[in-house]
């Protein structure tokens, strides 16, 4: 395990107190505060950043519901083909481990005027909404309606407690056994607005059909929770640079395979980061010298010039000059 946090936002230290392997491929993990006070409370839908064992930073869905206030569970789904945070985090995280997490963030809340919800999880995008029902059922008693598409039932997380007598008539499971003809219509439920507000996390591919059917939908009606992987822009002109922190800093070699946050972490620097594709802004540096070869998603034309974004950008220059953001 990394003694130090390698991004500042990771402010806590807890303990891996319990681990379970809950479907093919997914491994449950519950922290606690190692004198066990309670936690930084959350609200359902909220989500942590974690520092997996290999150094990266990796964004998890709390399950649990916010009344079980001295743990924070998560469950990590190991995508073998991703970019070594899940595979790290579930192959060497063991109970006992300490790990540098954040205070918990939530940019999927669910919405206190809402008289009823439909929830769409599809794999691990159940992870956020098991959190939104427990709460749901145990303390603010509006209905509610889950959707869960799974493969089989082997890779479905939170089978046997979903299935439990008390969701009987608010849950249904369905399996497609990876056969796209077998997929759950969900048009029916879809089809009109009866003034509930709707809550979908899955796979790209689901949560485009969802945006589709509900195109007539009031916006503000419709919330997505979109942590998928997007791999890391590569082409093959990518090529090794340097970089400095600041005109008096030491040059640092970034190789073509690596990221510039990845460098600079390596050399000691803590860096801010979130998404890791790009897309949030937490990894913002000054541009203080070179040319960027910008690839993120969050700046505009004119910030480009004084600002990157490490943890995807690169350099057509055969240097950069980069700062720290004040």
């Amino acid at each position: 395990m990394l003694t130090e946090a390698l991004n500042p936002d990771l402010v806590l230290r807890l303990r891996v107190d319990r681990a379970a392997q809950i479907a093919d491929g997914i491994r449950q993990f519950e922290l606690v505060a190692p004198d066990g006070a309670p936690l930084p409370h959350f609200t359902p839908g909220a989500h942590i950043l974690i520092q997996a064992p290999n150094g990266a930073t990796r964004r998890y869905s709390l399950t649990n519901g916010p009344a079980q206030g001295d743990r924070y569970v998560i469950a990590v789904k190991r995508e073998a083909n991703g970019r070594g945070g899940s595979v790290s985090m579930a192959d060497d995280v063991r109970v006992g481990d300490m790990l540098h997490v954040s205070l918990p963030r939530n940019e999927f809340e669910l919405k206190p005027t809402a008289r009823d919800f439909i929830f769409i999880a599809g794999g691990i995008g159940i992870t956020p909404i098991k959190s939104m029902i427990a709460h749901l059922a145990q303390d603010a008693g509006k209905p509610f309606r889950l959707y869960y598409l799974c493969r089989d039932r082997s890779a479905t997380a939170y089978l046997e407690e979903l299935s439990a007598p008390e969701y009987r008539d608010k849950v249904v499971i369905h399996h497609d056994g990876g056969n796209a003809d077998r997929s759950l219509d969900l048009w029916p439920m879809l089809e009109k607005h009866n003034g509930a507000h709707l809550y979908c996390c899955g796979p790209a591919a689901l949560m485009d059909a969802v945006r589709d059917m509900t195109g007539h939908w009031p916006t503000s009606a419709v919330h997505f929770e979109d942590f998928a992987t997007r791999e890391r822009p590569r082409t093959d002109d990518d090529r090794p640079f340097d970089v400095r922190v600041g005109f008096d800093g030491a040059p640092v070699r970034v190789a073509a395979d690596e990221s510039i946050l990845a460098r600079l972490r390596a050399c000691g620097y803590r860096v801010r980061s979130s998404c890791e594709s790009g897309t949030c802004g937490s990894c913002r540096m000054k541009l203080l010298a070179g040319e960027a070869d910008h690839r993120d998603l969050v700046l505009s034309p004119s910030e480009r010039a004084t600002n990157i974004m490490v943890c995807v950008s690169r350099a057509r220059s055969a240097q950069l000059v980069v700062d720290f953001v004040s």
